[in-house]
């Protein structure tokens, strides 16, 4: 099993930032699903932006949510910025 989701933001270009319960922080790009009628409100902005997390997973109102292991193998790694 994958990890799962822990607490997500949207981010430019239907994007989500994501937080792992391993300590991992990703990006996902949500754009591929748009072309899904069951995901077509996710292009509103205004929808899109309450995206949360729950049950280890993203979701939006009206039960439309991705699958939790997709989330993760479908989001990158953030890169790590080296404090100087």
């Amino acid at each position: 099993m994958n990890p799962r989701v822990t607490a997500v933001t949207p981010a430019e270009g239907r994007a989500l930032l994501l937080h792992f319960n391993n300590g991992e922080q990703r990006r996902m790009d949500v754009s591929p699903y748009l072309a899904y009628p069951v995901f077509e409100r996710l292009r509103e902005p205004g929808f899109f932006a309450l995206v949360q997390a729950d049950h280890g997973t993203v979701s939006w109102p009206g039960g439309i949510d991705l699958d939790p292991d997709s989330v993760y193998l479908e989001s990158v790694p953030l890169a790590q910025t080296a404090s100087a």
